[in-house]
């Protein structure tokens, strides 16, 4: 899940994605706080396969919800995804004191 995430966040047309659907434009063909593919791939300046390529990392990474309408699929910010990446986040900077990456063995003599 962890690659998954970072992988999504890596590619700068989806964090263009991730900033459209955090402030959808005003003439979207969809309900308030959704974006329809067909405007995103006019906002994006992208073909249709690319677009849909981009969405479905973002949907498996648990960022984006889509929900199908007819042909067209809309999308929307998942806030239990971005609530996951900032706890994945804060516990990647939190020192685990109970766990020690390097002990040393006297007994044996190694490092490890």
């Amino acid at each position: 899940m962890s690659a998954e995430l970072f992988k999504a966040l890596a590619d700068p047309s989806r964090l263009k994605v991730l900033q459209l659907l955090s402030q959808p434009p005003a003439n979207t063909c969809t309900a308030a706080g959704t974006v329809c593919a067909c405007d995103l791939e006019g906002e994006l300046g992208l073909s249709q396969p690319t677009v849909s390529h981009h969405m479905r990392l973002l949907v498996r990474a648990g960022l984006v919800t889509a929900t199908k309408r007819g042909k067209w699929t809309d999308y929307a910010l998942n806030a239990e995804g971005f609530a996951r990446a900032q706890q994945l986040l804060s516990a990647l900077q939190q020192p685990d004191f109970n766990a020690s990456a390097c002990q040393t063995s006297t007994s044996q003599g190694v490092n490890l």
